[in-house]
This record gives structure tokens, C-alpha cells and sequence, in this order.
């Protein structure tokens, strides 16, 4: 299993790390395949499950999706680690805890059976009939254990769990934010004794020697208009605490973070690095600028339009933006399009998008865009339409896979 290996590298002193692409995106998932020899695909419990998330997947839906972008381009499908993220009772955080409860069962069922292998145990939230105020963190281990020892039923010895859920808010902060807080080690600490220890009288022995990685806040974050850059110094004390520890760290919400600060993030014990957002903010762009190119070579009722039809989606459906823009229309309107938490990728799926971008790429077609319009609007020139969203979604996946490596030390 190659996060045992990540792991064992990790405890050797070595900064090694996996990048845990969270995403649903055929451009991003192609991509991922062509960048990594060992992927890492996750899916949320919000994204897939049992009854189809937004996706419109069941996990088993999902394995099949991957597999056929894998076989699509001749990608060994067994090199590919199937991760299933916030696997827990979020979905259901307002019905009372036995049935959301009941729900996730079925839920860690389905992804176990399907063939996922990286399993992150959320039981973090607040459930309709809990008190009110933080999750007693005992309650939160015994649910996660529950989960667990129905995962254990499959029998896979394959299963890795990740623990622990103090985690930036999942697709990025609803207000701009200066600070965050660092997980403190006392924190991370009782998560560990206790949710072991719930394991331990669930009969979990063995699927706690699985538990390879625990969540916690490193300090990084991002919003409509801002990114927390990683400090290490913030993280010091984190990052000495887990060396004596046979877990290492997992990161969520390291979009944006730059080349040096996802090294400094392997390098102090964070192993597993999850990013989704930037990856289809740099396809959005990728597009943007190819329909500035198209406006340029067709008159207005051949154009796809796509930046209007997108747009004009969103706010027929604002179910999956509206809370995290705030301000006026005129701000609503600027962040529906550039916001770094980037709700758009939402809608690609929607039928007059899907419409409108392939009517976007027939148009551009396979040859090499004019050399003047790739380099004013795309920032390179010789390439085709393809090449440039593939040039724009690498230009993230290569700092990923630079922090992997440790390249230029």
C-alpha cells in the first residue's frame, strides 16, 4: 500500500508526501493521471454517496467514472488510491444521530464495497437531537469507530483511516479571514487517545494499526479573495509532536499555498496534501481566456458564450454559491465568476454549460491557436485549445508534485 510507504518515509525522517486531488472534473481527473504515477482520488461525502450526492454518483458510480478516464488513456487503474473524504453523518446533520447515523453506516459501506481504500472518519458535526454547542469528543470518537467497524466487515486489510476533524470550513471561508487557529497539540493529543481508545472497545485492534494520519489545522486557508499562506513557525510545535507519533498529518485546504509552502508542508510531517478548488479555478481560467480568443475569431451568434450561459446557471441555481458570496449583485456577480472558492465548479456538469463548451471547443478545434491571441489571452503561444486547459490545470498539479518530490533541493 503506497501510503504505508509515505508513511514509513515520513517516520525515517524523510519528507515525503501524497497529493489527495478532490475532485469530480474529467479535465482535472485526466490530468491527475498523466502528472502522478500513484494518484490520489477523493470523493466527499456531499459528492458521492448512496443517494448520489450532486454527482449524481453512488461510490460504486464513482469507481467506475475513474476507471474509465484511466482507461481512456491507458493509466494502470490499480496505481490509483480511491480516498472517500468526511465519510460521516454531514449529509444528514439535521435529522437526529441514530438515523444520520444509519445513513452513514450505509454510506461507508457502499464506498469500502466499491473499492475505496483511504477512508477519512468525520463524526465532527452536530447532529438535530446533539446538544448544542462543540461535539463532546468522546461522542465523536465512538461514532468514528462505529463507521470503522462496519468498514471492518468487508474484511479488506487494504483499508487505511484517516482521524481527527479540525479542518478549514470544505470549499473554502464563507467571510475573509486574517488568521487561523493552529491546532493545538494538547487537541490533536486527546483526539488520538480517545478515538483509539473507542476503537480498542469496539474490538478495532487491528484497524487501529490502519489509522495512518490525522486532521488538523496547519494555519492555511482560503476565501473569495485571500489565501493564508503556510507558516512553519506556526506549526512548530505540531510538527515535533507527530514525529513521535505513528500517524502523520493531512492537510485539507492547501489550495493556492505556494511551491515552497506545500514543501515546508511535507517537510514538517503533513503528508497528505488535499487540494480541489484551484485545480478547477485553473480550468475556469483556462476557459475564460479561450472564450476571449473565440471572440475574437467569430462573430457573436456563432460564439459558445460560455461565460454568460455559465453565469446565467448560476443564478437560475444558486443553491451551491449563494452562501458563500456575500455583497451586493454587483459583488455577487464579480465572485460568481473569479472567486478563489470557485462554486463554479458546480455547474460544468449542467446541460446548456456542457452545451456550450463543446460548441466553445469545435469551434477553437485541434490546430494551434494564432500566436497573438494565445499569448495576449492564454500567456503562451503553439498551443491548441486542449493545451491550454491542460497547460493551466498542470501549472497546479506541478507544484504538488514538486512538493511530492522535493524537487530543486
Amino acid at each position: 500500500m503506497y501510503l504505508d510507504e509515505v508513511l514509513a518515509a515520513q517516520k525515517r525522517g524523510e519528507a515525503r508526501g501524497i497529493t489527495s486531488v478532490c475532485s469530480a472534473h474529467p479535465f482535472v481527473l485526466k490530468q491527475t493521471l498523466k502528472v502522478f504515477e500513484r494518484p490520489l482520488i477523493e470523493a466527499t461525502c456531499n459528492q458521492v454517496n448512496q443517494y448520489g450526492g450532486y454527482t449524481g454518483m453512488a461510490p460504486a458510480d464513482f469507481v467506475a467514472y475513474v476507471r474509465g478516464i484511466a482507461a481512456e488513456i491507458n493509466f494502470p487503474f490499480g496505481n490509483i488510491i480511491l480516498g472517500g473524504d468526511h465519510l460521516g453523518p454531514n449529509v444528514w446533520q439535521e435529522e437526529p444521530a441514530e438515523p444520520a447515523m444509519q445513513k452513514a453506516e450505509v454510506m461507508i459501506r457502499d464506498y469500502v464495497q466499491a473499492g475505496f481504500t483511504k477512508i477519512h472518519l468525520d463524526c465532527s458535526m452536530n447532529l438535530a437531537d446533539d446538544p448544542f454547542g462543540p461535539l463532546n469528543v468522546k461522542i465523536v470518537a465512538e461514532r468514528a469507530a462505529r463507521l470503522a467497524k462496519v468498514a471492518e466487515i468487508s474484511g479488506n486489510k487494504k483499508v487505511r483511516y484517516v482521524i481527527g476533524t479540525e479542518v478549514p470550513t470544505p470549499g473554502g471561508a464563507t467571510s475573509h479571514e486574517e488568521r487561523v487557529d493552529v491546532t493545538k497539540v494538547q487537541d490533536v493529543r486527546q483526539t488520538i487517545e480517545v478515538t483509539r481508545d473507542a476503537f480498542y472497545r469496539e474490538g478495532l485492534q487491528s484497524a487501529w494499526e490502519r489509522v495512518i494520519a490525522v486532521v488538523v489545522q496547519p494555519g492555511v486557508e482560503f476565501g473569495d479573495d485571500f489565501v493564508l499562506p503556510y507558516q512553519s513557525g506556526g506549526a512548530r510545535e505540531l510538527s515535533q509532536f507527530i514525529q513521535n507519533q505513528p500517524l502523520m498529518y493531512e492537510a485539507h485546504s492547501t489550495d493556492y499555498q505556494t511551491r515552497d509552502a506545500l514543501k515546508n508542508l511535507v517537510r514538517d510531517h503533513f503528508g497528505i496534501l488535499k487540494v480541489g478548488p484551484a485545480l478547477t479555478f485553473a480550468f475556469r481560467e483556462a476557459i475564460f481566456a479561450l472564450a476571449m480568443v473565440e471572440a475574437e475569431l467569430f462573430p457573436e451568434d456563432q460564439r459558445s458564450n460560455i461565460v454568460r450561459v455559465l453565469d446565467d446557471v448560476m443564478v437560475e441555481y444558486p443553491e451551491h454559491w449563494k452562501k458563500y458570496h456575500q455583497g451586493d449583485a454587483e459583488q455577487q456577480a464579480f465572485k460568481r465568476k473569479f472567486s478563489l472558492s470557485d462554486r463554479i465548479r458546480y455547474y460544468w456538469g449542467q446541460p446548456d454549460v456542457n452545451h456550450a463548451l463543446t460548441q466553445l471547443m469545435n469551434n477553437l478545434g485541434n490546430q494551434p491557436l494564432p500566436d497573438t491571441l494565445s499569448r495576449q489571452f492564454a500567456g503562451k503561444t503553439g498551443l491548441t485549445a486542449i493545451q491550454v486547459i491542460q497547460s493551466k490545470i498542470n501549472s497546479v498539479l506541478d507544484n504538488y508534485l514538486c512538493a511530492e518530490q522535493r524537487c530543486g533541493d
